[in-house]
Parts: C-alpha cells; structure tokens; sequence
C-alpha cells in the first residue's frame, strides 16, 4: 500500500515536471500575399515528446474591444501529437513546407498585436472569448507587426516583452524566433528545423503532378521526389480518394517504392469517363505514413476532375442574354393590388406584397451556399455556377468556406452588411428549405440571408466591390468588364429599398459608411433600362420564391422602378404599361463591324447607341428596315430603339 502511495507520487511529480518542458519556438503570423503559410512551431526539452494534455491558445490583444479584448479567438488541442527527434512539432496551414503535424485553415492565426500561449489544459477550457489567464499556462508569446504593444494582454499573461515580427522592415517574409537563452530573434523562417541550424536533418518527400485540373477519361502521372537520394528501398502509400471522388472514378497503384539510390517514382492515374452527372471533384493526393528519418515537404494536393457529364439551359447566360424563355411563375393575381396606385402608395404596396409576414419566409446565410448553387447555375454548365461581376463561371464545389478566396466564390451582398445595418445578423449553419421563421419589413436582420440580393461572386472581386456605392465615381466593375450585371444590381437594390424599413436607395454617393443608404440612384435607373431584365433573372426569381414566398417586382415588371423613383414617379402605375423590351425587333449582325440592319418596325424608330457607362454614343432616325453605319471602337454597347412610344434594348458587340 505504502508502495503504491510513493509510485503515485512519483508519476505525479514526474508528470508535473514533464509540462515545463514545452516553449513556444517560432511563430509566422505574417505571411506573404494571402497568409497561407501561417505556423507556429513548439519545442519540448527532450526529443519525441508527447503533447496529450497541452492546449494552443492566441489571445486577440485589442484592449478597446470589450467584447474580444485581451479573449481567446482560436483553441487548438495538442492531443495526439509527438514531436520529432529535434523536439519540434507543428502547428499550422498546409501550405507550410514541411507540412505541419497538425493542419489549420488560411488566414487565422491574426498579425497582432496578439499573442499565443501554450496551456495545460484541453479545448474546452478556452471557448471562444476566453480572458487570458497564467492559470495552468506554460510559455507564452506576445507579438506584432509594428502594433503598439498590448500592455493589457502582456500583464494577463505575464509578460514584459512583446516581440515585433516587422522589426526588420521585411514585412511578411521572416518570424519570431526563439533563442537558446530564451530570447527572441526575427529572421527567415526555419519551419521543422532548429533555428540555429543544428540537430537531425529530414530526407524530405514532395509530390508534383504536372496540372491541378483534369476531366474525366484522361490520365496523368504522380511523381513522389525526395531532397536526396534513399540509402535503401523506401516504401509507402499515398490516397486518392476524397468526398464523393472514390475508387470508382479511377484506377491508380497507390504503393510507392523509391529503390536504393534513386529519388522518384512516377505512377499513373487512369479517370473513369462514367456517364453520371456528379458534378467536378476533387482528387486529394496525400501520403500515408512515412518512416521514420522522413518528413512531408508537401501533401494533401487538390486536383479539380472536370464532369463531362452536364445538362444545359435553354436559356443565356447575363453575357449572352436571352428574353422570353423563361416565364414568370407569380401566381394569378399576385400583382393586381398594385394596379392603378402611385407615389408613397405604390411603393407602399409592393412592401406589401413581398413583406407580407403571413407569407414570406426567412432563411438563414448558410442556406444561401444551397440557393446560389440553383439560382445562379451556369445555363451553359449545369456543374459551374455564373460569377456576377467578374463574368464568368465557376465550378459549384469551389466555394469559400475558409482561407483565401483566389479562384473561389462566394455569397456576395449586393446591398453591403455594414451599409444594411445586418451584418451576421442570421446562422451560417443550413437547415434546409423546409426550416424557415416569418418575416416583415421591420425584420432587418432577415436582410442579411436575403437571397433576392445575394449572389455568387469571385472571391477577389467581391473585396474589391466591399461596401462601396455604385456608379462611374464608385464601384462600377473590373476595367474593361461588359456591364452584363448592372440591370441586375440595379433591381436587386430597388427590391431591398423597398422590402425592409430602413433601408433607402439615394442620390449621389454617400460615405460608405452610412448605414441605410445606398447610391447612385441616378446610375442605377440609367443601369435598370440598359441591362434588362433577362431569362437568368427570371429564372433565379422564380427559384428563390420556392423559397422565400416572396419575389423580386423589378424584375417581373422592370419599369415599376420608373414609377417609384425616375421619370414617371408619381404616375399611376398599370400592370399592362409597355416593358422596355415590348417592340418585336431584331438587329444583326450582331457581333458587327462597320454597319447594322434593323428588322421587323413599319413605323419612323430612333435607333441610339450607349457606351456601358450610360454614354450616348450615337443616334439616327430611320424607318421600315434598315441597314445603318456605325464607326465605333471594338467592343459591348447597348442599343436603345424607340418607336410608337415604346422601347426594345438590346446587347451589340461591335469586332
């Protein structure tokens, strides 16, 4: 008994002593271009040293913040981990090369000032908005990037010095560094290495392929490289497999064995081009257990399988539109309260009709990835979706979910968070069609998860666009962009205008950071009748109402944006009042070069020509068909024909 009792003590003593033996040795929170290569490197006293029961915790050092202040942010849990024969394990993205042992997304670890501390302790200890503490810590790091210090946090957690991660003037290219006396240095950084150079160097292993996108029925090969030449025959696996991309869709030798004195081997993966519609995958390559002596320079490598499988709309896309192919799905009816009203009445009962809490449901932000994927599906491709601004398409699977938005899309606000006063104002968690609250026009935050107004936009681009208004002095799209979402923007701003309090579209361009109101009401009238309404518009409004119960009236009846706010505000609206595109004409060619014909008018037209900016470019009367010259530069322009009080807009690109 008396035995057990010191044995027991012994381990207790022992384990006690062991959790002194853990620093933090090198931080990289400031990486280049996007912060894919984020890490944080520990180092513990003796080599292969199990981390269970440790706990990474990084504390947000913003002290005027009393919700985040001085409060953990990110918890990451050691369990599971060893590290190596030097003492090292890492923590971070997986881009770092050599891989770290545990993988974290893009982007997470913040540039400062902050800090990071090392716990006994599990994830559970540390939710979220955690206040620092010295209970159970370790070590812990206070830094920067050429911040004021975070004298709050630093006094939380102990500490007297905070260490610039800038302080060289290099910016995002080098890291903190801990020194064998316990100080701190900032130099290039040294990832699975000892930063003085010393200790065991790792043969490390690296997989290259010679293109990240391939479509069904091709093959490539895999090569797998290491830094130098294997003493004796090295054998290990890697997988393909990844979601819905199995062992069905190819066939591949998954065992690699580099002999004695070599430093490759090359497999080839053979796609299966099945006749099933499953839309792109993603093959991930990544490598089994190494032995020991062995390291991952890189690893868990995305390769986009195009489906060749893939059904296709009647209808065009924004950039090539069609009219008329895609009806209008509101039921009899659903208009007729707003039939001979004007003014302050008119707007009020179309608030009405889509605010009509009895009916119109509210879902949530994470609902949205789910709607966009259908609302703006690609006509052309029914596996991509179409990107508004940047006008193009992208395939459905490569959402944002994390990290940077680089050849990603995302749910992009055509009326900005900040601007609409709804920022996070819903759940990001799906719950489907079916699960859905009332909603009013004092609902504000149901504005955040609007679907009338959220659409699938590139990564990059929808930063660029940010909270600005819209307009020639604004936002008004990528140099050299057709315009082809401008009528879009357009209604989609009219709808929210109307269809929450609160929100107002304007003249001019006010801060962009007012909260509630939005510009250019000047441009966006002008951008409503140059780029009509079109099938894609329909489409997606008629898929959205499944939804929401609610539609977008802009868009069924395009000129009632007139009748509220532009030429013929205070004039009685009539549900049967001429559309912009009401005239049956044809213009062609179409792409031109020097001249156009226009068919199909017997009485006197106007035919004028716009530049996407709104510019009048040209102008001529004619009458019956006829072939007009036109002299202007390559390009997209809107045509504008005029003729018995009615209007026909067209898209005309000119070689």
């Amino acid at each position: 008994m008396i035995k057990n009792y010191f044995t027991v003590l012994f381990l207790l003593f022992s384990v006690y002593f062991s959790y002194g033996q853990v620093v933090i040795n090198e931080l990289d929170s400031d990486t280049p271009s996007i912060d894919d290569k984020e890490f944080v490197e520990l180092k513990s006293a003796t080599p292969n040293f199990s981390l269970d029961g440790y706990v990474l915790v990084f504390f947000n050092g913003n002290a005027e913040s009393a919700s985040t202040g001085n409060k953990s942010y990110l918890t990451i849990s050691l369990n599971g981990l060893t590290t190596d024969a030097n003492g090292l394990v890492l923590i971070g993205s997986n881009g770092v090369s050599p891989v770290p042992q545990r993988i974290i997304a893009d982007n997470l670890i913040q540039n400062g000032a902050d800090a990071v501390a090392v716990y006994l302790g599990s994830a559970t200890d540390f939710p979220d908005g955690t206040l620092a503490t010295t209970t159970n810590l370790i070590d812990a790091l206070a830094y920067d990037t050429s911040d004021p210090d975070a004298t709050q946090l630093m006094a939380l957690l102990g500490l007297t010095i905070q260490i610039n991660e800038d302080e060289n003037g290099q910016g995002a290219t080098q890291s903190i560094q801990r020194k064998p006396d316990g100080t701190y240095e900032v130099k290039a950084p040294t990832p699975g290495a000892n930063n003085d150079g010393s200790g065991i160097a790792f043969n490390g292993i690296s997989i290259s392929v010679p293109s990240l996108v391939y479509t069904e029925g091709e093959s490539f090969p895999i090569t797998f490289s290491t830094q130098t030449a294997v003493t004796s025959d090295l054998t290990f696996t890697n997988t393909l497999t990844n979601g819905s991309f199995n062992a069905a869709d190819f066939t591949a030798n998954t065992n690699v064995l580099i002999p004695a004195g070599s430093t490759t081997f090359t497999t080839t993966v053979q796609l299966v081009d099945d006749a099933i519609d499953e839309g792109d995958e993603v093959m991930k390559i990544k490598l089994g257990t190494l032995p020991a002596g062995y390291v991952r320079m890189n690893d868990n490598i995305e390769v986009r399988i195009i489906d060749n499988d893939f059904s296709v709309s009647p209808w065009g896309t924004p950039l090539n539109p069609t009219h008329g192919v895609v009806a209008s799905t509101a039921p009899a009816g659903y208009y007729a309260s707003l039939e001979g009203k004007s003014g302050a009445v008119l707007k009020q009962a179309v608030q009405d009709i889509i605010a009509n809490p009895a009916v119109v449901r509210a879902h949530n932000y994470g609902d949205i990835i789910t709607i966009l994927k259908t609302a703006d599906q690609n006509p052309l491709n029914s596996n991509e979706v179409w990107l508004m601004y940047k006008e193009v398409s992208r395939s459905k699977f490569l959402f944002q979910d994390t990290g940077s938005g680089v050849g990603r899309w995302n749910r992009e606000h055509i009326y900005p968070q900040s601007r609409g006063g709804f920022s996070n104002g819903t759940s990001d968690t799906p719950d489907g069609i079916n699960v859905w609250v009332p909603s009013d026009a004092n609902m504000l935050s149901h504005g955040h998860a609007d679907a009338h107004h959220l659409r699938a936009e590139d990564g990059p681009e929808n930063s660029s666009r940010n909270n600005k208004d819209y307009g020639l002095t604004d936002y008004n799209g990528f140099a050299g962009n057709a315009g082809s979402w401008k009528g879009d923007v357009a209604r989609a701003v009219f709808y929210m205008s109307v269809r929450y309090n609160g929100l107002n579209v304007v003249n001019g361009n006010p801060p962009d950071s007012t909260v509630g109101q939005l510009g250019d009401l000047a441009t966006l009238l002008q951008w409503n009748v140059n780029d009509p309404a079109d099938d894609f518009e329909m489409n997606r409004n008629n898929y959205i109402y499944t939804w929401q119960q609610n539609r977008n009236p802009f868009i069924d009846y395009p000129y009632l944006a007139d009748y509220i706010w532009g030429s013929r505000a205070g004039e009685a609206f009539s549900l049967s009042a001429p559309d912009f595109s009401n005239l049956k004409v044809s213009i062609y060619p179409n792409p031109a070069k020097s001249h156009i014909t226009i068919a199909g008018l017997n009485n006197p037209a106007t035919l004028e020509l716009f530049s996407i900016s709104g510019q009048k470019l040209f102008s001529a009367d004619f009458s019956g068909t006829s072939t007009l010259q036109i002299n202007l530069a390559s390009g997209l322009y809107i045509a504008k024909i005029l003729s018995e009080g009615k209007t026909a807009i067209r898209k005309i690109v000119i070689q």
